[in-house]
């Protein structure tokens, strides 16, 4: 089974999630059918940290808002497996992504995303609420505001932020307290290092980095067939760079052969170890869409990387050309555009 990892205050979690975005949308999606099965054999294999947000899933014809499919799907896993399983959704975005990205976070549309989560997810309480994205000409406190009213109603556990600067992070957390930062973080994506983590530390946040491996590039299993149709598509890192970018799967590749590991563990155990180093607790949600790659995954926590093979791993992300953020928002959709 796999081990826990408190993130922060009473909010315990496996110390693997699963990232359910691509379940539904965004890689190439899957049947409803073929998505609820992956997710039940992670539960199975002990992975209990379920991660959704509202705006995930196929847009709807004729309707306005966030879709919420995937919020439904982990819904009817929940329905008879709620008591073994921490879930967090995420709310903010109030269109579907690629359509400008509108963000709201006024407390009557924080109330109202969340009871409509509620209703998708079939549940009473939200064990992890997050800020998928904060309204920028609005002060993220008057939103925070808003999420601890939630709390106080009992429709949610415990606050969370996703891709906040350090000083947002920190405004934040004195209106109530934050259990956990979402952003992406893996061995070709560190700018959170710089700011966000130091701030996480210091309000005691846990940390839960989406994209963990480079959505899917440090596994070194993509091609560039493989990007067609997907959020990757366009993309520097995986198009104009793909080639150039080789050379970091190749650092991965190399230490993978070493440690009788999958490039995919790999990256993943560097960032365990990243989390030990910098004295923050770290839970990635790496998404997959086949039940095996689950258990890839999971076979990171007992990697052990000597302090040769640490070096070499941190050397890669100078190596990295082009830039970590979609192609489908300006800058400041991601923390280190507005640092």
């Amino acid at each position: 089974m796999i081990p826990t990892t408190v993130l922060s205050d009473t909010l315990t979690v496996s110390a693997l999630g699963l990232g359910g975005m691509g379940l539904t949308a965004a890689y190439g999606g899957t049947t409803t059918q073929e998505a609820v099965a992956t997710v039940n054999a992670a539960i199975d294999l002990g992975v209990t940290f379920l991660d959704t947000a509202d705006v995930y899933g196929e847009p709807r014809p004729g309707t306005e808002g966030p879709p919420g499919t995937n919020e439904e799907m982990f819904g009817q896993v929940l329905a008879t497996r709620r008591d073994e399983v921490q879930i967090a959704t995420k709310f903010g975005i109030t269109g579907a992504v690629g359509d400008g990205i509108p963000t709201r976070g006024d407390a009557a549309y924080v109330q109202a995303a969340c009871e409509a989560s509620l209703r998708r997810l079939g549940v009473e309480t939200i064990d992890l609420y997050y800020l998928h994205r904060r309204e920028l000409d609005r002060p993220i406190e008057e939103t925070v505001g808003a999420m601890a009213e939630l709390v106080r109603q009992g429709k949610v556990a415990h606050l969370g932020l996703s891709e906040v600067t350090g000083p947002e992070l920190r405004a934040a957390a004195a209106v109530h307290p934050i259990a956990a930062v979402q952003s992406e973080w893996s061995l070709w994506s560190r700018d959170v290092e710089r700011h966000v983590v130091p701030a996480a530390i210091e309000v005691g946040a846990g940390f839960v980095p989406y994209s963990p491996l480079g959505r899917g590039f440090l596994t070194g299993t993509l091609t560039r067939e493989s990007l067609a149709g997907t959020l990757r598509a366009g993309q520097a890192r995986f198009e104009e760079h793909f080639e150039a970018n080789q050379q970091v799967v190749e650092v991965v590749r190399s230490v993978a052969t070493e440690v009788d590991a999958t490039p995919a563990q790999v990256a993943l155990a560097w960032l365990y170890a990243q989390g030990r180093r910098l004295g923050i607790p770290v839970v990635p949600i790496p998404g997959t869409r086949r039940a095996e790659r689950v258990a890839e995954n999971a076979g990171a926590l007992a990697v052990e990387l000597t302090e040769d093979h640490l070096t070499r791993l941190d050397a890669v992300a100078d190596r990295v050309q082009g830039g970590r953020n979609l192609g489908f928002a300006g800058p400041t959709w991601i923390s280190a555009g507005r640092e």
